[in-house]
């Protein structure tokens, strides 16, 4: 009757550690997820003060500001443009229009070449067991 007396008690201290164990585990997975939370809050309130200074460097009148004070441009006349008479002649076609393209044609040469069964990359082939 000791002898089981004694295992009930050994039974009962283990379960007592073993619940032990898992509260600690458990209160520190909880500080664990509540640090975590704190720094996400911490990212979040440093990208929305990120986001506020880029809206600022970024705004219109600023920037208008700053081109006209460390820029020399001038503002674009209808006049600086010149008619299409004027332009240069277009560059002379390396093939006739009825020929075909010989840049095309020796992507089809290495296209027609290439095995499109390859596999590329570090994916190993599959092999065929049959």
């Amino acid at each position: 009757m000791r002898f089981i007396h004694l295992l009930v008690i050994g039974a009962l201290i283990f379960a007592a550690a073993h619940v032990y164990r898992i509260k600690m585990d458990s209160t520190a997975r909880t500080e664990k997820v509540l640090r975590l939370r704190a720094e996400i809050r911490e990212q979040r309130d440093a990208i929305a003060s990120l986001r506020a200074e880029w809206a600022k460097l970024d705004a219109p009148h600023r920037l208008q500001g700053l081109s006209d004070r460390h820029l020399s441009l001038k503002p674009i006349n209808g006049t600086q443009y010149d008619s299409l008479k004027n332009l240069p002649e277009r560059p002379p076609r390396m093939f006739r229009p009825g020929e075909p393209d010989p840049i095309g044609a020796m992507l089809k040469t290495i296209e027609a070449a290439s095995d499109p069964d390859s596999v590329t990359g570090s994916v190993p082939q599959p092999e065929d067991n049959q």
